[in-house]
């Protein structure tokens, strides 16, 4: 199968599917044209591949387990399980960050109410206005 026919089978761009390959994580057989030809197996590569981006995964990291994951189930590859350990202890400190941003938020709209309402004073809507 052409890289244009692998693209529409799995969605995904020619251009995301060059840099897999440049990444390591396919590989096509070249023709003695110069055209990419991939193997049937190459749409569940591709699905498995945008499977882990989706986990949050950098292509750097899926390229350490996916041959093992193709090869045998994920829960048999001890690499799997560090990873998204170390991904959910990342995302526990992106949610931390947000909490912390959200309550700011909130705390200087609740300041910004009560000091219009402490005015007296009509806001204007537009800075500038008189």
């Amino acid at each position: 199968m052409k890289i244009g026919e692998l693209a529409k089978l799995t969605g995904v761009s020619v251009r995301s599917l060059r840099y897999y390959e440049s990444q390591g994580l396919i590989s096509p057989v070249r023709l003695a044209n110069g055209y990419r030809e991939y193997s049937p197996l190459a749409a569940e590569t591709v699905e498995t591949i945008q499977l882990y981006l989706n986990l949050g995964l950098t292509t750097e990291q899926i390229a350490g387990f996916l041959h093992c994951v193709l090869k045998n189930k994920e829960a048999f590859c001890a690499e799997v399980m560090p990873l998204y350990e170390s991904k959910l202890e990342e995302i526990e400190r992106q949610l931390h960050q947000l909490t912390q941003i959200k309550l700011n938020l909130e705390e200087r709209m609740a300041s910004i109410r009560r000091e219009r309402e402490g005015s007296g004073a009509e806001f204007q809507a537009k800075s500038g206005e008189e």
